[in-house]
């Protein structure tokens, strides 16, 4: 239901610091303007001058909406273009979580624990904005991911890579989250089932607990949505300064560490002030690459469904009580040890997988990455591998490391040397569990010397 009328629409819309922010996120992007309870206008469309989004304003636009794609040319998009054409007409891509639910409080709790699994990763140049409503948009620059991903360019993998970095933040965030509302909710599971007015069956799902067996946790797949589903070709989401039919409230950016003490009072048209501050997707701050191991994480795990993931499947392992000796490490772990050119911040997550499989501590392994990157032509900020080590002691689960296959990893970071054992393995664990099997056997033999024969 649109409760805006003209004459707010045409107070907010002509202002100069309004139209000049529209302008300016409109560059290289498909636009789509809403007309209230009519619905949108042609398609594709453009904005090119600030007198445009006045026009459009007189016309009864309500709202404004642009392409989380972005395009060397809006206006030759076409839906019979094939994949090769599209391929050919878009620059690249933005990445935009889009969280909503009907309890802002939950929403808030969502997007402070998404920014906090992307800081995780060592993503900085992520920014906010209040959707208008019931949630608020997270955006990640295509700059900030490399150019190309298992021999192909980035900005080619849409829809598909930003549908499994959803996907898989998503999959990170729903225990978190569980953790989160209960505990906001002083573990009061009814109040929830009361609030959100979901039968309690739906609410609850199970996870695997070594002392209490089968785990209760709140399913907030039931009332919080994380669109990863509509992230498709095209997808439009509401730009930075629109305002909203539904609220009347304008889609503000914010500064992402007031994300909980955020109220949407803020967003009314009158109070709103463009602060370039927080310019939502600012791409002038981006360290190229910096959301590499994000996007490379993400494509080492399947989608199930749109709306969860599962790691790819791996061959089964021995686990390994205590620490392995070097002299038993796979050549591609030597070789990333030895220092690297290319492909440090996936290095950190082999190395800290590959090492907690074989029995290593997360000190330990912090310690020897401090010193690993000294070897690095470009060394990575100390303090990014010590918030990947604080952020595995606080949510430490025994993963293995990329199978041999990923060419993401091994292969495009130059550090893929096989020897004649790499043949019978399809993961660096197991090239460490068939040496010290091998060690071990060898020991054995020396042990059994013949007996004796006695005069």
């Amino acid at each position: 239901m649109n409760v805006l009328t003209i004459s707010q629409t045409l107070k907010y819309y002509k202002r100069d610091d309004i139209e000049d922010a529209l302008l300016s996120f409109a560059k290289h992007r498909e636009i789509g303007v809403r007309y209230g309870d009519k619905g949108f206008g042609k398609r594709p469309d453009i904005l090119t001058y600030k007198d445009d989004i006045l026009s459009l304003a007189q016309h009864r636009a309500t709202s404004f909406h642009a392409s989380e794609e972005r395009w060397s040319n809006p206006l030759m998009l076409s839906p019979s273009l094939s994949k090769e054409e599209m391929d050919d007409l878009r620059i690249g891509w933005d990445l935009v979580f889009d969280i909503d639910c009907h309890f802002f409080d939950y929403s808030k709790l969502a997007a402070k624990l998404i920014l906090d699994i992307l800081k995780a990763y060592g993503i900085r140049s992520f920014s906010v904005k209040f959707s208008g409503n019931k949630g608020f948009h997270i955006g990640v620059p295509f700059e900030a991911f490399p150019s190309m991903i298992q021999g192909v360019p980035t900005k080619n993998l849409f829809p598909e890579a930003p549908r499994r970095i959803a996907s898989y933040i998503k999959y990170l965030l729903k225990p978190k989250l569980s953790s989160a509302i209960m505990s906001l909710e002083n573990k009061n599971f009814d109040l929830i089932v009361k609030k959100v007015g979901k039968p309690r069956e739906e609410l609850i799902y199970y996870i695997d607990d070594k002392s209490l067996g089968k785990k209760p946790m709140l399913n907030v797949d039931a009332f919080l949505e994380i669109d990863t589903i509509l992230i498709a070709s095209r997808h439009m989401f509401r730009m930075p300064y629109s305002l909203h039919e539904k609220s009347g409230l304008a889609s503000i950016p914010i500064d992402p560490k007031r994300v909980m003490e955020f109220s949407k009072s803020e967003a009314e048209p009158s109070r709103v002030i463009v602060d370039k501050k927080f310019e939502f997707l600012n791409r002038k701050h981006v360290e190229p690459g910096e959301a590499s191991a994000l996007i490379v994480g993400a494509f080492d795990f399947t989608p199930k469904s749109e709306e969860e993931v599962k790691p790819v499947k791996q061959r089964s392992f021995e686990s390994v009580s205590s620490p392995l000796s070097r002299e038993y490490f796979a050549p591609c772990i030597k070789n990333i040890l030895s220092g690297v050119d290319d492909g440090r911040k996936r290095s950190v997550f082999i190395i800290i997988n590959y090492l907690t499989s074989l029995g290593w501590s997360l000190d330990a392994i912090e310690e020897l990455l401090l010193s690993w990157n000294k070897k690095n032509k470009e060394p990575l900020r100390e303090n990014y591998i010590i918030q990947q080590i604080n952020y595995r002691k606080n949510h430490f689960k025994k993963v293995l490391p990329p199978n041999c296959s990923n060419h993401a990893y091994y292969k495009d970071i130059g550090v893929c040397t096989p020897d004649a054992l790499c043949s019978k393995i399809r993961n660096p664990v197991n090239y460490s569990i068939l040496k010290i099997r091998e060690a071990n056997r060898s020991k054995k033999s020396v042990k059994r010397k013949p007996k004796k024969k006695k005069d």
